[in-house]
């Protein structure tokens, strides 16, 4: 790919619109009617069973004055979302397993709760009127369809499921060209490089730099990753998250999908953006300025603090977390990451080379791969082997429409399955 100069960059695309992400000034605005109107937010919490989910709802208990969850859905914890269901009294829960939905309809039908199950269901529900904002909080591809689906009802997103502009970040970007939507991310990652524009002139950005923490081998050798058990993979030294997340945090996969969704949120070149290794995972990420200068996000590693910031309209409010000390970046270290040992980074920049249905391709083969691995039926380093291999055998389609993405999708973890069984132990 020529080399760009961002400067010409910006002659042809609309970095830090309200393409993406929203102008601060709007976002404030909207929080300023609100608080005027003294009525709360009204939110749904897809995934919200999830680590980010739960982490949610907490702030939404915390500030019944700001936020009302009007719409619940999760994947299969039926019990959870019964849970969560009666505490926020929602007008609907969604169980997508449909085989859990007899449970969730008995439990909640009492208190006059409306339910439904199934990817259409949800789907279906992002339409629905008594909501402004969804907290994507899904994992993995079934974020897809709701996202569009809200896009669609001009809802605004509060981002958690990056597998959505990994996936279709080209389409996403069309579709909000046309839609009233905006989109926060709630990454800490990509929440700290949106904190850190704020108040800049685009024109002015060198570079994104992404930290990561490393996972749980950064410092293990090629030889004795090969070694490696789940129960190793899901010990990640900083985060407390859901087993696929973790597991790509440990392959470094994570990074190479946030590195395409900065992509597409702040409409930056590939090549403009980077991660490095920072194991204490206070700096959540950085952004260089032309002058040299960098601004940085710190806090301590809770995910609180971005869903709130996405929550609030780009606005702060209390918190009761715990607050960074100075013992907590006494000691702040940073090097490049080895792709040799974590060759799965490198995905990041061969799916924004090719486009089209490239991402899409990875983030299947991926989700096939990482479910054999914690099921036991894949080593560690295959991972990496299934997602090559599925690239190579997985037709290609440059200009994609959203039928593309669910046929490739659907062709991909068929491709992936049958690799995972030649490597299965």
């Amino acid at each position: 790919m020529e080399e760009t100069k961002f400067s010409d960059y910006l002659c042809t695309t609309k970095f830090f619109s309200a393409l993406l992400l929203p102008l601060p000034g709007a976002w404030q605005e909207k929080d300023i009617t609100d608080q005027m109107t003294h009525q709360p937010k009204q939110i749904a919490v897809i995934g919200s069973t999830g680590s980010i989910g739960t982490q949610t709802l907490d702030i939404v208990a915390q500030r019944p004055d700001r936020f009302k969850v009007t719409v619940l859905a999760a994947g299969s914890n039926v019990d959870r979302l019964i849970e969560q269901a009666m505490a926020h009294r929602p007008a609907l829960a969604i169980i997508a397993d449909t085989n859990k939905y007899a449970r969730l309809r008995d439990a909640l039908a009492p208190l006059g709760i409306e339910t439904a199950s199934g990817a259409q269901a949800l789907a279906d529900a992002m339409e629905r009127p008594d909501f402004s904002t969804v907290v994507t909080a899904t994992v993995g591809y079934s974020g897809l369809e709701p996202t569009i689906r809200a896009i669609r009802a001009s809802k605004d997103i509060a981002l958690a499921n990056k597998e959505t502009l990994v996936v279709a970040g080209e389409l996403i970007t069309r579709m909000l060209l046309t839609s009233e939507s905006s989109i926060l991310p709630v990454d800490s990652e990509h929440s700290a490089i949106y904190q850190c524009l704020v108040g800049e002139d685009p024109a002015t950005v060198d570079r994104l730099i992404i930290t990561a923490s490393g996972g749980p081998f950064r410092n293990l050798s090629e030889s004795d990753l090969e070694k490696v058990t789940v129960a190793d993979a899901l010990r990640h030294p900083n985060w407390s998250m859901g087993n696929k997340i973790t597991i790509d945090s440990a392959t470094m996969i994570n990074k190479a999908f946030e590195i395409i969704e900065a992509r597409w949120l702040f409409d930056i070149p590939a090549k403009r953006i980077e991660a490095v290794v920072h194991p204490q995972s206070i700096v959540h990420s950085m952004v260089q300025f032309c002058d040299g200068a960098v601004k940085a996000q710190l806090g301590v590693p809770d995910m609180h603090l971005p869903i709130r910031y996405a929550l609030g309209d780009a606005t702060r409010t209390d918190a009761p977390e715990r607050r960074l000390t100075v013992a907590d970046y006494a000691n702040l270290t940073f090097h490049r990451p080895d792709t040799r040992r974590f060759p799965c980074l490198n995905f990041a920049y061969q799916a924004l080379e090719e486009g089209g249905t490239t991402a899409c391709t990875i983030n299947a083969a991926n989700e096939v791969a990482v479910a054999a691995f914690l099921a036991g039926k894949l080593r560690f380093l295959d991972i990496h082997t299934v997602i090559s291999a599925t690239l190579s055998a997985t037709p290609f389609v440059s200009r994609p429409g959203y039928d593309d993405y669910v046929a490739t999708n659907s062709e991909a973890r068929r491709i992936a399955l049958a690799e995972v069984k030649r490597l299965a132990l």
